[in-house]
């Protein structure tokens, strides 16, 4: 058996791997989006406000936001899912296709070659950085739409209140630093 083809097959396996992970987290940010956008500030935006400062009231803009940010947001898991679901079917066919071109009397090294069968690793590896990037704009305008959610209930920011910033202050600190470990994770696996 080849060296060439002994790196290949986990290779694809590690990307079916990666682009199956990429699918199920956008299904699970896709649902917890549908659950956010059921819930629409419909009724007046000062009787949202849990606190008693209703100067600090939100706008309709952070409304307008909420609901922007939230369709943004699944757009972007929607575009990121759909590529990832096809790079996938692109490597099933091409299994397929391989397989069925090689006969039963096939060495041991053709049939893992034709297992593996003839992926474009540049084409491969160019749409999970596309799909992972889809990834990351989805996170960020859910974060936007969050950060619009938590204004509505507690308040704008411009007002300064200590409910508002404990809120918001582990939001846009902890998840702007998981897509950037992430995105640095996606960048090394696509140089490998």
């Amino acid at each position: 058996m080849s060296d060439v083809s002994r790196r290949t097959t986990p290779s694809t396996r590690i990307h079916i791997m990666a682009l199956d992970g990429i699918v199920n987290v956008n299904s699970l940010f896709s649902i917890a989006l549908f659950i956010g956008l059921t819930w629409y500030p419909t009724t007046d935006l000062n009787s949202m406000l849990l606190g008693s400062n209703k100067a600090c009231a939100a706008g309709t803009d952070a409304a307008e936001g909420l609901i922007s940010f939230h369709v943004y947001s699944f757009s972007s898991f929607l575009f990121s899912s759909l590529i990832a679901l096809a790079l996938k079917q692109a490597i099933k066919i091409s299994q397929i296709s391989c397989c069925s071109s090689i006969g039963n009397g096939g060495s041991d090294s053709e049939l893992l070659v034709a297992n593996m069968g003839h992926v474009n690793q540049v084409g491969l590896r160019v749409g999970t950085l596309v799909s992972a990037f889809g990834s990351v704009l989805g996170c960020g305008f859910l974060m936007m739409a969050l950060v619009d959610l938590v204004q509505i209930k507690l308040g704008r920011l411009s007002c300064g209140d200590l409910y508002t910033f404990a809120a918001i202050g582990p939001l846009v600190t902890l998840v702007p630093l998981a897509l950037v470990i992430y995105v640095f994770l996606v960048l090394h696996a696509f140089t490998r």
